[in-house]
């Protein structure tokens, strides 16, 4: 059963670690949520390890930047793990080929920026989709259309054979009051019509074994640390907390808040129903991070 709190600090004693989502958990696409920043840093005052674990299809320090804009504090975190970091390394190691199709806004083009971690790196190309080797989802060129306009050109790609690559596994996002499409949305229709999608973020292993190599290299770091996940995505945050064996908190206010009745707080049979039917477990739950 999954356990309602009143706030962060009510369980954050028991963890030396947290895994924290950035969209719907500390910031809504626009601007930080104060409480959330404060609860952050109130963890790592006490000697707590804040690893933000983002499904942005970017690098770590375009990361930084944006959130810093948006009124994230640096002392509210330790490092970063990003899906684009893990899908680049892919990438550059010649997972779906030299001649890619890029899908995407123009403000997702730092994802073929070098990565200088990476040996001997495949030389990529963009190329147009009649030429291409492989796709680069980084979303959709429009994110406030259907997806499913995209299939005419996902079914071309499966009939080649190549190979998508999916630098962010989340179905939507919530920008301010609107929501938006994301890359997930476009790899499950290809998965759908038998395209293989390659995926990086949460839920899948790629991010969390980042997240932990970050976890590592901080000073002090523990040797086994106790971890907890947080985050407002049923499928993405929570799911990959149960696939990695670590507790749970899940903010109900994001993604789910219609689901879960949450209002200040969520409704407790409306949060028992909106998991049952998920099929997931979370071990905590509250409105929003605090």
């Amino acid at each position: 059963m999954t356990q309602i709190i009143q706030s962060f600090s009510d369980i954050s004693a028991n963890y030396d670690a947290a895994y924290v989502d950035l969209w719907g958990c500390v910031h809504n696409g626009i601007s930080a949520f104060p409480e959330a920043v404060a609860a952050l840093q109130a963890f790592r005052a006490q000697g707590g390890k804040v690893i933000l674990v983002t499904n942005a299809p970017r690098g770590r320090a375009h990361v930084e930047r944006q959130i810093a804009k948006m009124g994230v504090p640096s002392d509210a975190w330790d490092a970063i793990a990003t899906s684009g970091d893990s899908a680049r390394a892919a990438m550059f190691m010649g997972e779906i080929g030299e001649k890619v199709w890029f899908m995407g806004e123009p403000h997702d083009q730092p994802f073929f920026e070098p990565m200088h971690i990476i040996e001997n790196p495949v030389a990529i190309e963009r190329v147009e989709l009649d030429e291409a080797e492989g796709i680069v989802c980084c979303g959709p060129f429009d994110p406030f259309a259907d997806p499913a306009t995209m299939r005419p050109q996902l079914l071309y790609a499966k009939q080649k054979g190549m190979k998508l690559l999916c630098a962010n596994p989340d179905i939507v996002v919530d920008r301010g009051e609107s929501r938006e499409w994301c890359a997930g949305a476009i790899a499950a229709i290809y998965t759908d019509m038998g395209g293989e999608s390659l995926y990086f973020g949460k839920p899948h292993p790629p991010i969390y074994d980042l997240a932990a190599r970050r976890l590592a290299a901080l000073p002090d770091a523990p040797a086994e640390p106790r971890i907890i996940a947080i985050g407002d995505g049923i499928r993405t945050d929570i799911l990959g907390a149960m696939g990695e064996g670590i507790d749970s908190l899940l903010i109900t206010g994001g993604l789910a808040a219609a689901e879960t009745k949450t209002e200040i707080q969520p409704d407790a049979e409306a949060l028992n129903a909106y998991l049952d039917r998920e099929k997931i477990a979370a071990t905590y739950a509250i409105g929003f991070l605090r």
